[in-house]
């Protein structure tokens, strides 16, 4: 754990103030829902609440079942990291922090594919630097209850592939699928 140097006093109705510094660092947001926990030294810790991270276990299996029937990288991620990869490096993809550019797309809940075999392509994550180009992008948000929570990804790093109608259709069904499970 990392100090702040910062001190907040509980007001009458138990509420305490996280200051707008740590809030914008960490990326959260007005009416966001945080998890609260506690350990056995009387700490209290307050995390973020992903819904979709919940799914983790399962959305890894979606993910390779993805991978396998369209032969692309998948990769499953909800509002700030990727949590589920397959057909393509764990170690590049995997709890890593998504880009402003996906996270721009999700707010907008805007449906991304790229041009056949165009140089511009959506970072996936704040490491994507600009040596390495996708070759064809399905991003498709997942939403539940009215709110994007995540996207599905197909990715492809190879030359002549094209995302057509039928990776389109895949990535909406499974994140209408996992939207879906999120409401049950």
């Amino acid at each position: 754990m990392k100090a702040t140097g910062v001190v907040r006093r509980i007001d009458d109705l138990g509420r305490v103030v996280i200051p707008k510094e740590i809030r914008k660092t960490l990326r959260i947001k007005e009416g966001e829902p945080l998890e609260i926990f506690t350990d056995r030294e009387g700490q209290v810790i307050l995390k973020k609440y992903s819904p979709i991270g919940e799914l983790s276990e399962f959305a890894t299996g979606y993910a390779e079942t993805l991978s396998k029937t369209t032969g692309h990288i998948a990769c499953i991620t909800d509002k700030d990291t990727v949590i589920a990869v397959s057909g393509g490096s764990k170690k590049e993809y995997l709890e890593q922090n998504i880009s402003d550019e996906l996270e721009q797309l999700m707010e907008d809940k805007e449906v991304y594919t790229s041009n056949e075999n165009s140089n511009v392509a959506v970072p996936i994550t704040k490491n994507d630097n600009n040596n390495r180009k996708y070759n064809a992008q399905v991003i498709y948000p997942i939403i539940s209850n009215g709110d994007t929570i995540g996207t599905v990804i197909l990715l492809s790093k190879e030359a002549n592939t094209k995302m057509n109608e039928v990776e389109t259709k895949v990535a909406q069904s499974a994140a209408a699928f996992l939207g879906s499970q999120m409401e049950i």
